[in-house]
């Protein structure tokens, strides 16, 4: 809504502009065809002056009166010639000016009669060329601020545009986040998924040897043993609110720097980024064991247990990328031996 009222401010800005341009240019031809008639007066008033100094010459011999005569009749027919171009200037005006009378374009018309019309056609002309230029003027500021409105209307709107390009930007970026988000992490437990596990590994893995030492890291594959009776007997909503709270306490408890991930319905892994002794291992897949069986307790089930399978690189496993298998088969191993324990993996023959 405020960008449609914006544009529709801008328009009706834009039209008033153009009518105001419009009438501009139309005052400026109003005052050329003033200055046009100021002009022509001016001639005219100029052979009436010519006709005044014929009329007060006094001739000095015979034969000055003749020619006298003869200058005076020129000069009131120039009079009349520059009268008559007056007229049709007055006459043809576009706008409602005193026209002049054809009587005072005859070569005999009366003097005083000519300077009484002339100082009119003067005086008329002279206060419409002033009306005109002051209604340039006018318009001419109206057109300014007008366009100082308008300028700041479009830097309004940029700035809003600007704006909503931003959020618009953010709202993306977060909806970006959000699908890469799910797209690396379980949506029920909220742990880093297989994918986001593989990738993690990889990257651990290049950086394994960065340092000045060589270190080690472990993949715990965790099963849950008996969980699928929870889900027979107690319903799915029992056995997914089991695997939030056991994803909780596998999270706490193993280092911030290690990754907890569901792999599979009843599955996860664990990647120790770094360790120095199998006794460490042991005693996390210790407490991941202890994890179960307490939320197993806590929520009265009463059946749940866990077998983990531990696999270390690059020993005795030599190529990462097989490490999660690796811990997978000796998860597999505990399983044939009874469940709810771990093993290690043997090295490959």
């Amino acid at each position: 809504m405020l960008a449609g009222a914006s544009l529709l401010c801008l328009l009706v800005g834009l039209l008033y502009l153009a009518l105001q341009i419009r009438t501009i240019f139309s005052d400026q031809l109003k005052q050329e065809y003033a200055g046009l008639v100021l002009e022509a007066a001016e001639r005219a008033e100029s052979a009436r002056a010519i006709v005044d100094v014929w009329q007060q010459h006094a001739p000095q011999q015979a034969g000055d009166s003749q020619a006298q005569t003869q200058g005076y009749r020129r000069a009131r027919i120039e009079l009349a010639d520059r009268l008559k171009s007056l007229a049709a200037l007055v006459n043809a005006s576009p706008s409602a000016a005193p026209r002049m009378p054809p009587s005072a374009l005859a070569p005999d018309a009366s003097l005083n009669g000519t300077d009484a019309l002339l100082a009119t056609i003067q005086s008329y002309w002279r206060a419409q060329r002033d009306a005109d230029g002051a209604d340039v003027r006018l318009r001419i500021a109206h057109v300014a601020n007008v366009l100082i409105a308008l300028a700041a209307l479009l830097f309004c709107m940029l700035l809003t545009a600007l704006g909503m390009y931003a959020k618009r930007n953010r709202q993306l970026a977060g909806e970006s986040h959000e699908f890469e988000y799910a797209a690396l992490h379980d949506s029920l437990t909220g742990l880093p998924n297989r994918r986001n596990l593989f990738a993690t590994l990889d990257e651990v893995a290049a950086n394994l040897h960065a340092g000045p030492t060589s270190r080690q890291i472990a993949v715990l594959y965790v099963d849950l043993d008996g969980f699928k009776q929870v889900n027979d007997t107690l319903g799915h909503r029992v056995g997914d609110e089991f695997l939030v709270a056991v994803s909780r306490s596998f999270r706490e408890s193993v280092r911030k720097e290690d990754i907890v991930a569901r792999i599979g319905g009843d599955e996860f892994a664990v990647l120790i980024r770094e360790y120095s002794t199998a006794d460490e291992l042991a005693e996390i897949a210790q407490r991941l064991i202890t994890c179960v069986v307490e939320t197993d307790a806590e929520m009265g089930i009463g059946v749940v247990r866990a077998s983990i399978g531990i696999a270390s690189y690059p020993d005795p496993v030599s190529d990462y990328q097989r490490l999660v298998a690796a811990a997978d088969d000796a998860m597999y191993h505990v399983k044939r031996g009874g469940k709810d324990g771990y093993a290690f993996a043997a090295r490959a023959e």
